[in-house]
């Protein structure tokens, strides 16, 4: 059966290195690469063999781990395993709680990269994944669906639910309906609550 990979990464060269090293793991592989989170956003929900999302946090439309956030909503059953110059002792930690399933940097070797690629298809974790269970609140987070995070991120960004309805192309009452869910689902009381629970778990990190 064939399977395809998506590497996500605004860097060519970078796409190609890693495009080389998914070769020589999975030579049958079919390989999707995308330069912005919207674009791979798209490609995942449009791909149906989709076996392994390769994801560099730092990428344009991303804010903090919300690339994350937002390709696991699009295809929760589907690893991502980030490859990212993003730096801190707690990123590799915090990209796991939103539902990657391992954490390089760039300048991991090519030998590693691979083998994080073959344990990612293979269904287990790389070396060094986090195995406890995250936070509720994470959870919850990781739970939101894909028009939920981006009505979240709008939020985020300080945009009225005018500007988000016409952005993401919807009335303002799905708007609220979706502000709602999203309320209910972090277990706070408005808006601006909401986006100090995002905030407090990194979604608006600078890139």
């Amino acid at each position: 059966m064939s399977e395809t990979i998506l590497i996500a990464d605004d860097h060519p060269l970078f796409r190609q290195a890693l495009a080389l090293a998914v070769s020589n793991v999975a030579p049958n592989a079919r390989v999707i690469e995308a330069g912005t989170l919207a674009s791979a956003a798209k490609a995942a929900a449009e791909a149906g063999d989709l076996k392994l999302i390769t994801l560099d946090l730092k990428m344009p439309g991303a804010i903090g781990y919300s690339g994350i956030a937002l390709l696991h909503a699009e295809k929760p059953s589907v690893p991502i395993l980030v490859v990212s110059s993003a730096e801190g002792a707690m990123v590799a930690d915090e990209a796991r709680a939103f539902g990657a399933v391992g954490f390089l940097r760039k300048d991991a070797d090519l030998v590693r990269i691979e083998d994080a690629i073959r344990a990612a298809l293979g269904g287990t974790a790389p070396a060094g994944a986090a195995t406890e269970p995250v936070d509720k609140v994470r959870r919850e987070v990781a739970g939101l669906t894909p028009t939920q995070l981006k009505v979240l991120l709008a939020v985020l960004d300080g945009k009225l639910n005018k500007q988000i309805a016409f952005d993401l192309g919807m009335s303002e009452a799905t708007v609220k309906a979706h502000m709602t869910a999203i309320m209910r689902k972090l277990d706070v009381q408005n808006r601006t609550q909401a986006a100090l629970v995002a905030r407090s778990l990194g979604l608006d990190l600078a890139n």
